[in-house]
């Protein structure tokens, strides 16, 4: 198996030299969404705004890589304040359903602009034409 660049349009990342997500297989890995806007700016409206749009990314790199929300196996949530932890709940309540993926979520002193409050990775599973 080869490994298989994801990309998205536009791709806020791509000065960064990353990548929006890796295909391996039937496996999705898509790297951390933060909450920017397709001018690559982060929005407006604070933790929740952010989240939503981070969602919304996350959404649309799963999406480019053949795979959706309702596949992702596991999520990472990175958070500069665990204050916000009830709306992290509130936002998975939203965008994903059960069977819940495995999840871990973690404070960390800053992401990578000092206004971004919240960062989510994932994996997830990249179904056949089956849907199996």
């Amino acid at each position: 198996m080869k490994l298989e660049r994801v990309f998205t349009t536009p791709d806020n990342y791509a000065p960064f030299l990353l990548s929006q997500g890796i295909r391996f297989g039937n496996l999705l890995f898509i790297s951390g969404q933060a909450g920017a806007g397709e001018d690559g700016k982060i929005v407006e409206g604070g933790f929740r705004a952010q989240g939503e749009q981070a969602f919304a990314n996350l959404r649309c790199a799963l999406k480019a890589g053949g795979s959706s929300l309702k596949d992702v196996i596991k999520v990472t949530i990175f958070v500069t304040d665990m204050g916000n932890f009830q709306e992290v709940v509130e936002l998975r309540r939203k965008f994903f359903s059960e069977p819940y993926p495995a999840d871990t979520i973690a404070e960390v002193k800053a992401l990578y602009n000092p206004d971004v409050m919240i960062e989510i990775e994932a994996i997830a599973a990249i179904r056949d034409a089956e849907g199996k």
